[in-house]
């Protein structure tokens, strides 16, 4: 019996609506695009509307609700369910319903709905738009799965059903080398990680004997199972869950795109701007964030005293900050408006996974869900642009572009100014003043803290560099810039909407947002005394002249820049190693692919000379010997053989003819017989006597 059927059912309406979308899709064939596209929007707004209603669901307690079934805490809600069963190892389907999982759902579900109806426009002259559809419901279906999920095992096939998707979506005009060559590194890349995360879930498996999260005290994220994890060594002094949750960050490090393993996701803006659009704000990179966020418990099981840290928690706060700071110093150098986005995305990526290492994993959620709004935004922006352009993606080929896109200039100047984290009017500075806080607290090193502090300042720098270069000044283009049609100016001024709206929910004085993730709702109440808190003030002052820093000085230097470069001459080599993303696509070439090529060259000359040789060696030894024992076996064991049946043969024949048959030749033959025994017989008696 299932408790809660509605609940469930709301739940499970996430991946299947736009699943059952998917599948239907499949069965049209390419002309009929827009049915396609009917049928991927309509699953996504019945899904939205779902997750609304999950959300709205730990906002009104009432008595239907107030009881959740299998639960340690008020407002966690799970079902688990056999899914295979191999003797006594079990494999089940489990799903999750709690606040992170209905706000995250509802971001996912909204950013999604409006990225299908910005599709409407921006694919409707691709003659394989149909398809496009189909895959976006997948994509999106999966990433409701990791969402969802409350098993290892459900996470683990939601998640490679997402890269599965972005493999699609990436190269989904493979017909340009270019996507389909980024496709296959964005799918290389990522599978390589996800082997770390395969491993962690076969470990934890082996360990436990359990992959569900919560499972009535007995889920790996509860307290009995992290208790036997963090006291268990797996080799040397690092514990069992240490280790696991090492293998676990591998792979999100992998689909976040975090240093060194950031690679393929510049590379992914090869596919349509909605794909870029969703890998960026709602699906693909932010499954990696989600993981660890979801997987807190375990990052953080052997930590011995609130003033230390977790193996595991130390790892990812130094990645995370050396990320937001590498990236953030590349987009200074790029020209292309979707990669300038994606090295944003990156840094942003950097930034939520240092919340969640310094041990605030709620701050790096709301900077996962804000940066999921605007950063939507900021794609759908830079797709209205290229679309405005006729395909032009180089900002320095702009110019002017204020004038002829005045509604798609002010929906970007939203998204840039929230990316910025301009003080106090946009959510992006609430969520990253959060992220300061935390990591200005962590007692074991102030150099992270630091480090985001730059990237801070280079993100302003960056974002009002972009905006400038292709909105301001006169036009550059060779085309004419057009603005979009309205079927992708509303998405934009949906999404636009929803970053000013949700700055009301994200101040110290009313964190609505994060008492609602904290399972705290009913004792929040409006503090304005908490903006002259001076923790607060120190980390917020700080952060807010770093972005006005930012913004001033880009705006110094680019607008009357005319679409050159001023950092170029100012910073010489410097700026040409930016440009050239600091070789490092080119490190990895000549260290992971030459090096593979060039093993792959030593194992053919081994094949061929060594081993290749050496069997053909043994062969010719095995013909030659084979030859001579068939030399000895004719003409030295047929031959005695012979010679020996032969003797047998004539031996037998003289005997059948001593016999012949015949009575009384035997008769005669016996009576000699007794006669010679009888002689025998006397011979013994007188020789005794």
């Amino acid at each position: 019996m299932v408790n809660y059927p509605h609940l469930l059912f709301l739940t499970l309406t996430l991946p299947l609506c736009p699943l059952l979308a998917f599948a239907l899709s499949l069965w049209l064939p390419q002309k009929a695009w827009r049915i396609s596209a009917t049928l991927a929007i309509l699953g996504q707004l019945l899904a939205t509307i779902a997750a609304a209603a999950l959300f709205w669901i730990f906002l009104s307690p009432s008595p239907l609700f107030t009881s959740p079934p299998h639960t340690s805490e008020t407002s966690r809600y799970y079902w688990n369910f056999v899914w295979l069963q191999l003797e006594s190892i079990q494999f089940p389907i489990a799903f999750l319903l709690d606040p992170i999982t209905a706000a995250m759902g509802l971001m996912v579900a909204t950013v999604s709905l409006l990225v299908f109806i910005f599709s409407l426009g921006y694919m409707a002259d691709d003659p394989n738009s149909g398809k496009f559809f189909t895959y976006l419901s997948l994509f999106t279906a999966a990433m409701q799965g990791v969402v969802i999920s409350n098993s290892l095992l459900l996470t683990f096939i939601s998640w490679e059903l997402v890269g599965l998707c972005s493999y699609l979506l990436i190269g989904f005009w493979h017909q340009k080398p270019a996507a389909a060559a980024a496709a296959k590194k964005a799918f290389l890349v990522t599978r390589f990680a996800d082997i770390g995360f395969f491993l962690g879930i076969l470990w934890m498996q082996a360990a436990t004997g359990t992959l569900l999260l919560y499972n009535n005290g007995h889920g790996i994220l509860e307290t009995d199972m992290l208790n036997g994890l963090s006291s268990t060594l797996a080799f040397g002094t690092i514990t069992l869950s240490n280790a696991i949750a090492l293998l676990i960050f591998l792979g999100a490090a992998g689909k976040s795109g975090q240093f060194p393993l950031h690679i393929w996701l510049p590379d992914a803006m090869e596919g349509p701007t909605p794909v870029s659009a969703l890998i960026h704000a709602a699906t693909m990179v932010a499954a990696g964030v989600y993981l660890v966020i979801r997987l807190f418990p375990l990052f953080n099981a052997a930590q011995i005293s609130p003033t230390d840290s977790t193996l595991p928690l130390s790892v990812v706060t130094w990645v995370g900050a050396t990320t937001a700071l590498f990236a953030a110093l590349l987009a200074i150098g790029q020209y292309d408006i979707k990669r300038i986005l994606a090295y944003s995305t990156i840094s942003q990526l950097g930034f939520m996974m240092l919340a969640v290492g310094v041990g605030a994993p709620i701050a790096g959620l709301l900077h996962l869900l804000a940066h999921g709004i605007f950063k939507a935004l900021l794609f759908l922006g830079a797709g209205s642009v290229i679309h405005g352009c006729n395909g032009e993606q180089d900002i320095r080929l702009m110019g002017g572009l204020r004038k002829s896109m005045p509604l798609t200039f002010l929906l970007y100047l939203i998204g840039t100014l929230s990316l910025a984290g301009f003080p106090i009017l946009f959510c992006g500075f609430w969520t990253k003043e959060s992220i300061f806080h935390a990591a200005h607290s962590w007692p074991l090193s102030q150099v992270p803290y630091l480090l985001a502090s730059f990237a801070a300042f280079l993100t302003a720098f960056y974002m009002i560099r972009q905006n400038a270069t292709a909105f301001s000044g006169t036009s550059r283009s060779l085309h004419h810039p057009h603005e979009s049609p309205p079927v992708m100016i509303i998405p934009m001024a949906f999404l636009a909407a929803l970053s000013l709206i949700l700055n009301l929910f994200l101040t110290p004085a009313w964190p609505w947002l994060e008492f609602y993730l904290e399972r705290k709702i009913s004792s929040l109440h409006f503090n304005p005394s908490a903006f002259a808190n001076p923790e607060f003030l120190s980390t917020a002052i700080l952060s807010s002249c770093l972005t006005l820093g930012g913004i001033i000085s880009a705006l110094l230097i680019y607008l009357r820049a005319r679409g050159k470069e001023p950092l170029s001459s100012f910073l010489g080599p410097i700026y040409s190693a930016l440009e050239n993303r600091l070789w490092v696509d080119e490190f990895f070439r000549l260290v992971l692919v030459k090096s593979a090529q060039a093993l792959s060259c030593l194992f053919a000359a081994a094949d061929s000379f060594i081993f290749q040789g050496s069997v053909v060696a043994i062969a010719k030894l095995a013909t030659i010997f084979a030859k001579i024992v068939d030399f000895i076996d004719q003409f030295f064991v047929n031959l005695w053989f012979d010679v020996i049946c032969g003797g047998m043969k004539d031996w037998g024949t003289s005997l059948a003819r001593i016999s012949g048959g015949r009575a009384s030749s035997q008769l005669r033959f016996l009576a000699a017989g007794l006669a010679a025994l009888l002689a025998w017989l006397l011979f013994v008696l007188v020789v005794q006597a």
